[in-house]
């Protein structure tokens, strides 16, 4: 097989012996070619997945099924490991193509990985995987049934975990889980603050003019008119204020990602934030609008 480039060790990446239920339960797509089926995986075909972060290092023109790849580190080790013979020089056909998965923990980047049927090469433990619609640990016993079933001397141990859990276990996860928390503390006293200000300021602002509107409402004017002047005046200066905001994340966005691995110019969130801006603008100056609509033009007129 040409591969484009030597191999390396680091690049040989994770090997992973599954079975083909292995990727809808997870919900990895397959990009490019198939699975093999229930007998090819019982009869130990020779045949592999490999993923898209592989597929692009050593088959850029996008020609990966078909192709043949060697693993040289599998061997048999009785009892340990029991392999098919000579599969360690044996070639095994690519048939498909499957999408990316993090296969080196979440904060490192996912690796080349190599997918085979786990008949090739098995060992002493074997994890199952199953994916439900209700609680996972409360189908324990469903589960230990049909082992059992299968093999009634066959121990199962105690160590099971739902996906959730484990993934919240990571330490990246629940250093970008505290981060998250600081930010949105942050984010949510920024708003508070920020809604607290713009009400002052707009509630300075209507009784300064307040002569203004008394002038305006005495000469026959709405009260919507006066209501759309301070609605008017408030969202010209949010508006300033989120495109100032825009132009400071586009710039700081590099600083923000060193802190999280989210998009920090994802068109939804900015969306979102916007959203979020202009309600609190409009609650904000709600009540102060309310109040100038309802001056008394005699009133007005009498103030200094």
């Amino acid at each position: 097989m040409k591969l484009g480039k030597p191999a390396t060790d680091q690049e040989l990446g994770s090997l992973n012996l599954v079975n083909s239920g292995y990727f809808p339960t997870l919900r990895i797509p397959l990009l490019q070619g198939r699975l093999w089926n229930e007998t090819e995986n019982r009869n130990g075909a020779h045949v592999a997945l490999i993923n898209q972060t592989l597929a692009r290092s050593y088959f850029p023109n996008g020609d990966a099924v078909g192709h043949s790849l060697k693993l040289l580190g599998i061997e048999s080790r009785p009892p340990e490991v029991l392999s098919v013979p000579g599969i360690a020089d044996a070639w095994l056909l690519i048939v498909g193509v499957v999408g990316d998965a993090r296969n080196d923990g979440l904060k490192n980047p996912v690796k080349p990985g190599i997918f085979i049927p786990y008949t090739l090469s098995m060992s002493e433990g074997t994890q199952v995987l199953a994916r439900s619609d209700v609680p996972p640990l409360t189908l324990m016993h469903a589960l230990a049934t049909q082992v059992n079933a299968v093999n009634p001397e066959q121990q199962i141990y105690n160590n099971v975990e739902d996906l959730e859990t484990w993934i919240s276990n990571e330490p990246k996860w629940q250093q970008d889980h505290l981060v998250s928390w600081i930010f949105g503390l942050f984010a949510a006293l920024g708003m508070i603050l920020a809604a607290v200000g713009l009400y002052s300021v707009v509630s300075y602002t209507v009784a300064q003019r307040t002569n203004e509107f008394g002038i305006r409402l005495a000469l026959g004017a709405g009260r919507g008119h006066v209501l759309r002047i301070v609605f008017a005046s408030t969202f010209l200066s949010v508006g300033s204020g989120v495109l100032c905001g825009l132009a400071l994340t586009v710039v700081l966005s590099k600083f923000v990602a060193q802190w999280s691995d989210g998009n920090a110019q994802d068109p939804f969130v900015l969306l979102g934030g916007v959203l979020v801006l202009g309600v609190v603008a409009g609650i904000a100056c709600a009540v102060p609008a309310r109040e100038a609509s309802r001056v008394d033009p005699i009133t007005a007129l009498r103030c200094d």
